[in-house]
């Protein structure tokens, strides 16, 4: 940019009265006393820390919007949350082992036989006693019935000692008691019913599924980071729009104030060359008009800047009424992006993270189409299993704590089921399909995206390089405006036409210079040059 000659030093006027130059050094003295007033009392009754002024940077804004923003932290949870997605698929390899244990109270016992046969039981040995007994009197009256055999019996001490012992002989106790165990024995007590196992699930095949889901949670996490990368480059571009929004307003507001400073001097030298003879009061009253619309002008650009600064505030998370000033606000002139040498759109698409995300969308349903038809393949799992409950019935039937080890395979075959996966299948390629097509049509939308920015940023270096010229041609003309207007021989509204045109000139390159900082930005974002915090932590 070349050194313009400043805005005050541009008039060469030369004045009949003397006490002109004295009263302007008096009103300027007298301003400058303000001021000071003004400063000294700001710093008496504001307390130190409370709203203290502070400068940023174009960078400083971005890095705090990057940490205040609301969308771009949600976006960094949604790749957390994706993360432990993908750590949940990874556990489905390892194997699934469970333990599980109850108790159940039962009102009655397990008969296995009924009450007419326990009975029975019970009284086993009476009943054989009663028996017995009668069997050894129909045999003591088949003897006595016999002379032989009566003969035998008292000729035999043996025998009688045989009958005798048998018809003394009482065995009901031992059978009734033998006949009470197994009465016991066959009646389970399941009043307290105590089980509990540990099992274990193993994978073996699952169709490809397992696998699929992995590969699937990966490329999700990937997306994740892609849209974060996406809403990352939006805050960028928001937060350099408001930026240099609140540049081109504040060096609008000191053109507004220069060129109402400009029309009020103009005011004062109609006043005295209507005094002298030079013009008329519909000179200055014309002038007066136009200056007025400058004050206007100036309010307006100082209310627009301090919305502006708000607006900017909540992008980064400062309170809406904090004093700051950008750096870039203060320069008296708006500076130059660097312009690099432009990519090739392969490496535009590389880049941009909507190609990404795209790229990643089409290869996830590729995956989904594998766990979808994962549902029509066998699926094969090895299991193994401790068991133990009270009462149990691995010797016996004991109401004690017993437990057993058991393995197997186990094969699932699925035969029909309506064509869901079948149909399941086919949506997921109808999808993968979608998201190619919009991969294709973006390629074409960013290609016809980069090509427009760069030819816009052509035309507004050539309109910021025109510009500059008219601002030259601009001043040279108020200032031989304002010559002849004080000798007389140009007309007010010629004058005042120049003073608009000034104004135009320097607004329109004030325009020019933002309108490049803002193509440069869009083309930034357009060729994917903006790195993400995560790209670069990685």
């Amino acid at each position: 940019m070349h050194n313009r000659q400043p805005f005050c030093s541009i008039f060469g006027f030369r004045f009949k009265k003397n006490n002109y130059f004295a009263v302007q050094k008096t009103k300027r003295f007298m301003k400058i006393v303000k001021a000071c007033i003004a400063t000294i009392v700001a710093l008496v009754l504001v307390p130190s820390g409370i709203n203290a002024q502070r400068t940023l940077s174009l960078e400083e804004c971005r890095q705090m919007a990057i940490e205040k923003n609301n969308d771009l932290e949600q976006a960094r949870i949604r790749v957390k949350m994706a993360g432990y997605d993908k750590k949940t698929a990874a556990s489905y390899y390892y194997p699934n082992i469970t333990a599980t244990g109850t108790y159940q109270y039962n009102e009655k016992n397990i008969a296995l036989i009924n009450d007419e046969t326990s009975g029975k039981l019970r009284n086993a040995g009476t009943l054989t006693q009663e028996q017995l007994s009668t069997q050894m009197q129909s045999l003591v009256q088949a003897i006595m019935s016999n002379p032989l055999a009566v003969a035998e019996y008292r000729n035999s001490p043996m025998w009688q000692t045989v009958i005798g012992a048998m018809q003394q002989t009482d065995i009901s106790p031992a059978i009734n008691t033998i006949g009470s165990e197994i009465d016991d024995a066959l009646h389970l007590d399941v009043h307290n019913v105590y089980a509990g196992a540990v099992s274990l699930q193993q994978p073996v095949f699952m169709g490809g599924k397992i696998i699929a889901s992995n590969q699937a949670a990966i490329l999700a996490e990937d997306l994740a980071r892609s849209q974060y990368d996406t809403k990352y480059q939006e805050t960028i571009v928001d937060i350099d729009r408001t930026y240099w929004q609140i540049v081109s307003i504040a060096n609008k507001k000191k053109l507004a104030t220069t060129y109402s400073d400009l029309l009020h001097r103009l005011e004062k030298d109609a006043e005295i060359s209507k005094e002298t003879g030079v013009a008329t009061a519909s000179d200055v009253l014309s002038i007066k008009v136009k200056a007025n619309e400058a004050d206007m002008l100036e309010t307006k650009a100082d209310n627009g800047l301090v919305l502006s600064k708000m607006l900017l505030c909540k992008q980064i998370g400062l309170d809406l009424d904090s004093d700051i000033t950008l750096s870039d606000e203060t320069s008296d002139e708006i500076p130059i992006p660097q312009l690099g040498p432009g990519k090739d759109m392969d490496q535009i698409y590389d880049d941009r993270p909507e190609m990404r995300s795209l790229d990643l969308a089409s290869k996830i349903y590729d995956k989904k189409i594998t766990i979808a038809r994962a549902d029509m393949l066998p699926k094969i799992a090895l299991t193994a299993n401790y068991l133990v409950t009270n009462p149990n019935m691995y010797n016996g039937y004991q109401n004690k704590f017993g437990g057993m080890f058991n393995a197997g395979v186990v094969v699932n075959i699925p035969i029909f089921h309506g064509f869901e996966a079948l149909n399941k299948t086919r949506k997921a390629k109808a999808e993968s399909d979608l998201y190619r097509n919009r991969y294709e049509d973006t390629k074409n939308l960013i290609n016809l995206q980069v090509t427009q920015l760069r030819k816009q940023r052509t035309e507004a270096l050539d309109k910021l390089n025109m510009a500059e010229s008219n601002v030259k041609s601009a001043e040279e003309n108020l200032r031989t405006a304002n010559i002849g207007f004080e000798a007389g021989v140009i007309t007010t509204n010629t004058v005042l036409a120049a003073h608009t045109a000034w104004l135009q000139a320097h607004s329109e390159y004030i325009d020019a210079g933002i309108e490049l900082q803002m193509t440069n930005a869009n083309i930034q974002k357009a060729e994917g040059n903006y790195r993400s915090d995560m790209d670069k932590a990685e």
